[in-house]
């Protein structure tokens, strides 16, 4: 092996030289939908579990009734500029009462207790290996070498744990699976144990995970309701785990699963799981250039960021560590990723790791497309499709419309009604910024079939909702959107007030503009509903545009209100700029020039604090085309708001974070949404030479782009549907008349 293909290979495993200290610390392994956070301890190890429908709560209605008269009443009071009575009212008459709670949980835990009595632990190496998705924890207790190997296999659908020794008859354990809040039941007989439990006293779903014990050698016993296995050569441990959310027989379902893996060989079980998990990760590979940083711990490196190093192997780690999160965490027939991916502790985890709507679960699937794991993206929109029944009751029972409505946050029970406070609930549009996502996969993989019998019937439904939602203001006759806000931000009112919601908040009509323009080009590209096309043009030429203060900034509401907090974390106000595409070089240099000034603003009063709202700042300035801002953002991000595990901290840890950092580095390499494929847009000079080989553009073009002394060296275009390329360079461009299946070499004069 060379020493460079070494160096490559280490820079993709994430390594510790100690066990874990918490939670934050601890390294995820996952299918999908059945992980584990691996703690590594020498003596004591623990793997905390989950699966990903492990959830209290249950479908529930709870429009409130007021909502439907209050609504013209609220508007009105709008209009007149009377925000805090229309708050009061809107509090009262449009908040559901959410009775039930609901929240993801911990499957429980895996504990396995080895009590090494004497004899020094040296060599200890804890490390995550995302080019296979095998995470190992090894080290030396006195004269004997001990391995554990551990991974969620998606094709057998159960989490591996392999123990193994340099001497034979070394290892000897108890294993056991516990979970908080003392209401599991345990089994144990035969080397194997059942937990099951019905989650939330009754309020949820019935759980059941399974522990097997393999040995070759050795003896394993019951004790009570753990497994004690005594001087064996090598020990193999299988979890499996199942509920009834989609309405099986969990204690089945995990014992199907459980007695089809045991029968596999462990050297089979690996290999199938590697190349079932490469099939996604070889798609895309980076190198942003060379660095010492892969001779040292992850924790070290991370310390050695905030100290001032620019690590580029680190971030090229992150990167690829974001692929691994959404493989890790998203797979077609399951639920999609959530506020934590598929990883939680405990039984009230933050937010109750749901399904924020209003920004956060779309963040998860931004580099879902671009970095060619377009199969992950389905989770989400079989998700969308699942609210569609509650999205149309409350837009029919809370608001006397037809179409599809959803607010700031829902759960798989699949609520759409807003509740707490109208701050961040009062908040229509969420259902339409999903909407977003079925145009999206289409532009990447043009597949006609999708958009005919899946996409397009429920980007109408939520167009149709928009169309009735629009009410004309009485003073400059445009549409608008309300009442609604400016997603958890604030504004003075003239009286001094603090407030939040108007008539006519700028995300709104950039998102309801983005999906109104998305659903006339589907019907174009289907050949049908004329009438309704012509309908929603005449809408877009009455919404209210998008305005410029008198500084120069995107106003993010009706009038030029004060802001409480001017670093707010939601830039919403640029939806436009990024993940919309009303904002761009090549259309509204203007507005570009004012979205730029906007978030210099916010930035400049303490903006982008949570790792979220960074990761979005580097999307927006790969947008604004500055390699060296959307640059220092990338490092913030590493620096400020990244644990020792590579995990994003809000605080506390949010996901989102991960997966929006991975889509603005693409971003800054790579962009397709403004009619063209433009190569290295935002290339800061830190990246002198490298290459990205692998991502997607729109129109579904493979894109493989290297790049020296910081100008493109050579592109590489593989045309998956034949369309035309236009190709631009800096302010060179080329049309290329593609074929289906044909690859196209580029050098850097585009020639």
């Amino acid at each position: 092996m060379t020493a460079q293909l070494q160096t490559k290979q280490q820079d993709l495993n994430l390594w510790f030289a100690r066990p874990a200290a918490n939670w934050n610390e601890a390294l995820p392994v996952g299918n999908g939908r059945l992980g584990a956070m691996i703690f590594g301890g020498v003596n004591a190890e623990r793997l905390q579990l989950n699966e990903e429908s492990v959830w209290t709560g249950k479908d529930v209605d709870f429009v409130n009734p007021g909502a439907k008269a209050a609504l013209p009443e609220i508007r009105k009071l709008l209009f007149a500029g009377k925000y805090a009575e229309a708050q009061k009212m809107a509090r009262e008459k449009m908040m559901g009462n959410k009775s039930v709670e609901s929240s993801y949980q911990t499957l429980g835990d895996l504990l396995l207790d080895f009590q090494h009595q004497r004899g020094e632990v040296s060599n200890y190496r804890r490390e995550l290996d995302i080019d296979s998705a095998v995470a190992r924890v090894t080290y030396n207790w006195g004269n004997t070498s001990f391995t554990r190997e551990i991974f969620s296999s998606a094709l057998d659908q159960a989490i591996f744990v392999r123990l193994s020794a340099s001497r034979p008859g070394s290892i000897t354990f108890g294993a056991k699976l516990r979970r908080p809040g003392n209401k599991a039941k345990f089994e144990a007989a035969n080397g194997e144990i059942i937990m099951s439990e019905h989650v939330g006293n009754g309020v949820g779903v019935k759980m059941v995970a399974r522990l097997k014990v393999i040995n070759e050698g050795g003896t394993v016993a019951v004790a009570g309701d753990s497994l004690k296995i005594e001087k064996a050569n090598n020990v193999l441990l299988l979890v499996t785990a199942a509920t009834d959310y989609r309405g099986g027989d969990p204690v089945k379902q995990s014992g199907v699963q459980l007695a089809a893996a045991a029968k596999k060989s462990y050297d089979l079980v690996r290999k199938d799981h590697v190349a079932d998990y490469q099939q996604f990760f070889k798609r895309v590979d980076l190198d942003l250039g060379e660095s010492d940083g892969s001779y040292f711990a992850t924790d070290a490196r991370i310390l050695a960021m905030q100290n001032g190093y620019e690590d580029a192997r680190l971030i090229r780690l992150y990167y690829q560590f974001g692929r691994y999160l959404l493989i890790s965490s998203s797979r077609p027939g399951g639920l999609p990723a959530n506020l934590q991916g598929i990883w939680a502790d405990g039984l009230y985890p933050p937010w109750g790791a749901d399904y924020h709507i209003n920004i956060n679960i779309q963040m998860n699937y931004w580099p879902s497309e671009i970095t060619n794991l377009s199969e992950l993206h389905m989770p989400f929109l079989q998700f969308l499709k699942e609210l569609q029944p509650d999205a149309r009751k409350t837009a029919r029972d809370m608001y006397g419309i037809k179409g599809t409505v959803a607010h700031f946050s829902t759960d798989p029970w699949h609520f759409t009604e807003p509740y707490g406070e109208p701050q961040w609930a009062m908040w229509p549009t969420a259902f339409a910024w999903g909407c977003q996502h079925f145009w999206e996969h289409y532009l990447f993989t043009e597949d006609k079939q999708y958009l005919g019998e899946f996409a397009y019937p429920i980007m109408k439904e939520a167009a149709q909702f928009c169309v009735a939602w629009l009410v004309e203001n009485p003073q400059t006759k445009q549409l608008v959107s309300g009442p609604s806000i400016s997603p958890e931000n604030r504004f003075i009112t003239k009286n001094g007030d603090t407030a939040t919601m108007v008539m006519g908040p700028t995300m709104d009509h950039m998102i309801i503009r983005d999906l109104l323009s998305n659903t006339i080009e589907a019907a174009q590209a289907l050949k049908k509903d004329g009438a309704f096309i012509k309908k929603l043009q005449d809408i877009l030429r009455r919404l209210a545009p998008t305005k410029i203060g008198s500084d120069g900034r995107i106003m993010e509401w009706t009038e030029e209100f004060k802001e409480p907090e001017p670093g707010h974390r939601h830039i919403s106000h640029l939806f436009g700029l990024y993940p919309g595409r009303q904002i761009n070089k090549q259309q509204t240099p203007e507005l570009l020039q004012a979205a730029r000034k906007t978030i210099d603003y916010r930035l400049a009063h303490g903006g982008g604090h949570t790792g979220w709202s960074r990761a979005w700042i580097i999307n927006y300035f790969a947008r604004l085309q500055d390699g060296e801002a959307a640059y220092e953002n990338v490092l913030a991000l590493l620096r400020k708001s990244t644990l020792n595990n590579l995990f994003d901290n809000h605080p506390p840890f949010q996901i989102d974070g991960n997966f929006g950092a991975t889509a603005g580095i693409t971003e800054m390499l790579l962009q397709s949404q403004a009619g063209e494929i433009q190569l290295l847009p935002a290339l800061p000079k830190a990246w002198k030479k490298g290459y990205i080989h692998g991502i997607v553009a729109r129109g579904g073009f493979d894109i493989d782009l290297d790049w020296e002394n910081g100008q493109l060296k050579q592109v590489k275009l593989l045309s998956k549907n034949g369309n035309t390329a236009n190709v631009r360079y800096g302010n060179k461009t080329i049309t290329i008349k593609t074929e289906k299946g044909k690859s196209y070499v580029l050098n850097g004069n585009l020639e």
